[in-house]
């Protein structure tokens, strides 16, 4: 509890921070942007901007160097460098403001080689770059949250996968957390929901009494999912060789192994006055896993040194039945509580950072539309519109259409050019080992294609919103106005 009422005030401090230099990019962008739509856009403004973006990507250049070391970190240690690479990345936000109304002004002059609507639609945004330029700078703080956030969740989902260990072998269904004395209960259940499917069981001499197992020259490995000794019948042998060829006797235990080891003996120890120690012959049985290496010991071994077994998991083996997500649920429901069903289904990667993104890039594509929409600043492109395309809807709509693709067009590649560093920088501090146990970093795969179909498709879709929503602009009949 107390380290919880002190991390809450760090992460609203380590994220407020980033969040208020973000933000602030948008009154800079105002501030920028010139109200005369002839006038150009003061240079000590981009000068300014780029120079904040620059120290931006040096901070979080700096952060993810400081994190790089595969070591343990302190919590004040990674705080401050998480904080350090966070503010790098609202810094780089803040300073790209300016360039929403650069981008526009560079647009209105070299648009002579663009075709009608787009030359009118690029003039046009950049007239009235005191309206758009905000707009088109929130969109890039909404496709830079949300692409940094793919990029981040993709390091994570990594990472996790590197980490994760099975509980069983891939489709086994495992029933445990139940008393001793419902044993039979939860069996009972078991074969009403899958009738017919044998059920196997592992045994523990339970808490009160230690119980090891130990062979020469035999050492389960850290991504073993069995930390001790597995007590049990024939048909637990089978299930955790997965070879029904697998010779059994109740008096010989079975090193499992993935290693060349020749093994003949093994040790039972036990913690009574004075201490027990029995040696009892065992053979080796390979296996391609080495997730499922154990040492493997007979119940009736165990209970004759004098132990009482007591039943830790039921098990279902996936070589005879796999269980379906409906069956699982169904039991849990006949279980109504008495035990814990799972099935092992490798890792399952968390989806719900894609709606978080999803809402972003929908947030940015309606901040694009906001920005390609509004009045245009002048009649003009309505005559010329008129005279050019003989009256047609279809020269209005590609009108519209080019105005609201290319401000989303501005948005997303400024907040690709933000949100990529971000991404790919804040992965290193967030990625930090802060725990002993934590395993060493994988490395980051970055999401190119997703980045260049978002970069893609957020124009395509403003476009064709903003043609298909469509006005034809004000204005009074054609005149002898010639086109641009």
């Amino acid at each position: 509890m107390i380290f919880d009422l002190i991390g809450l005030p760090i992460i609203a401090v380590i994220t407020s921070i980033p969040a208020l230099l973000a933000t602030a990019s948008v009154p800079f962008a105002v501030l920028s942007a010139p109200p005369d739509r002839h006038a150009r856009i003061r240079r000590r403004y981009v000068a300014g901007g780029f120079f904040l973006s620059f120290f931006g990507v040096w901070m979080m250049g700096f952060g993810a160097w400081a994190a790089r070391e595969d070591t343990r970190y302190g919590i004040i240690d990674w705080a401050t460098i998480t904080l350090a690479t966070l503010a790098g990345g609202g810094l780089l936000v803040f300073g790209l403001g300016p360039f929403a109304a650069w981008s526009l002004e560079i647009l209105g002059r070299y648009a002579e080689r663009l075709p009608l609507p787009v030359r009118l639609a690029a003039r046009d945004l950049a007239g009235r770059r005191a309206t758009t330029a905000p707009a088109i700078t929130l969109t890039m703080l909404a496709t830079a949250f949300g692409i940094a956030l793919t990029i981040i969740a993709v390091g994570f989902t990594a990472q996790l996968r590197a980490e994760y260990v099975p509980r069983a072998r891939p489709g086994t269904l495992l029933v445990g957390h139940f008393p001793a004395e419902h044993v039979g209960t939860v069996r009972a259940a078991i074969q009403r929901e899958l009738p017919g499917v044998p059920i196997t069981q592992s045994e523990t001499p339970g808490e009160d009494r230690y119980f090891d197992a130990r062979a020469k020259n035999v050492y389960l490995t850290e991504e073993s999912m069995y930390s001790s000794e597995v007590i049990g019948d024939e048909t637990l042998l089978r299930y955790l060789t997965g070879d029904r060829s697998t010779p059994y006797d109740e008096g010989t235990a079975v090193v499992i192994t993935a290693a060349d080891v020749k093994v003949d003996s093994v040790n039972l120890i036990g913690m009574d006055e004075p201490q027990k120690i029995k040696t009892i012959p065992a053979i080796v049985a390979r296996t391609a896993d080495p997730q499922m290496e154990t040492i493997f010991v007979p119940a009736k071994l165990v209970r004759d040194l004098g132990y009482r077994l007591e039943p830790e998991e039921l098990i279902v083996d996936p070589s005879l039945r796999r269980i379906s997500a409906g069956e699982q649920e169904r039991l849990d429901g006949r279980l109504g509580g008495v035990a814990d069903t799972y099935v092992e289904r490798g890792y399952q990667p968390s989806t719900g950072w894609m709606i978080v993104a999803a809402a972003a890039l929908l947030v940015a594509l309606g901040c694009a539309c906001a920005a390609g929409g509004g009045k245009a600043t002048s009649s003009r492109p309505g005559r010329v519109l008129r005279r050019a395309g003989g009256g047609s809807a279809a020269t209005f709509r590609w009108f519209g259409a080019s105005r609201a693709g290319l401000s989303a067009l501005c948005g997303t590649v400024l907040g690709a050019v933000a949100g990529c560093p971000i991404g790919m920088l804040l992965m290193w501090p967030l990625t930090a080992t802060t725990s002993w146990d934590s395993p060493p970093r994988v490395s980051f795969e970055t999401p190119w294609p997703t980045i260049a179909a978002v970069v893609v498709a957020l124009p395509v879709l403003a476009a064709a919103l903003g043609g298909l929503f469509a006005r034809e602009p004000a204005g009074s009949a054609p005149g002898p106005e010639k086109a641009p």
